[in-house]
């Protein structure tokens, strides 16, 4: 039976998407302590397929500001993956990269965003390489595009490109700590509806 919507996943495709965001989870985590020369810790991810509204919800709210690196995946797997950062975050890449604590986001130049923008590609780029090994597919990714805007306007760019399919979001919610301090972000993963079924048919999943 082919997946129509996010929320059509049985617990056995669920699953296989917390296999992919523990692998990824883990990756991002050794990548970024190579990046920032200091320890990174990971938490067990949960994924939850949410709504717009629950999705903000469990950000913060609307009009709070954030920072998003967005990527589209290309080729048998398409789609797209959306990873948004909070201030504390974006300070510690800053401060460990640059060695400059930014507070504010008013205070955002070309060489902070360049640094956000790489250690959001890292991440990413993680997550990518668990599902590619996973499902032994090549995915080809765009060049990454990074926004500093409210948070329901970014959220607001996955939503109309897939409302058309979906009225949900998916959300690899895996933690990272940086010296007992959580850093705080979140990963949406959003493959189109036809490549989640080719991803579950491709590891023998089937929706029963």
């Amino acid at each position: 039976m082919q997946i129509e919507k996010y929320e059509d996943m049985n617990l056995l495709e669920m699953d296989v998407i917390r296999e992919i965001g523990s692998i990824g989870t883990g990756n991002a985590a050794t990548a970024l302590s190579q990046l920032l020369r200091e320890e990174i810790r990971m938490s067990i991810p949960e994924v939850a397929i949410l709504g717009f509204d629950e999705t903000i919800e469990r950000l913060g709210n609307p009009e709070e500001i954030v920072t998003a690196v967005l990527v589209r995946m290309k080729g048998e797997i398409q789609g797209m993956m959306l990873l948004i950062m909070k201030m504390d975050f974006i300070s510690a890449i800053t401060q460990r990269l640059l060695s400059k604590e930014i507070l504010d986001y008013a205070f955002l130049g070309n060489l902070e965003i360049s640094a956000i923008e790489e250690a959001g590609n890292i991440i990413i780029s993680s997550y990518i390489n668990a599902l590619s090994a996973l499902t032994g597919v090549s995915i080809s990714l765009s060049v990454p595009d990074i926004a500093v805007n409210m948070l329901g306007g970014i959220l607001s760019v996955p939503m109309a490109e897939f409302g058309y399919t979906t009225d949900k979001l998916m959300m690899i919610d895996g933690k990272f700590f940086l010296n007992n301090k959580e850093l705080e972000n979140r990963l949406l993963l959003m493959p189109d509806i036809e490549s989640l079924n080719f991803l579950m048919e491709r590891l023998g999943v089937h929706n029963e």
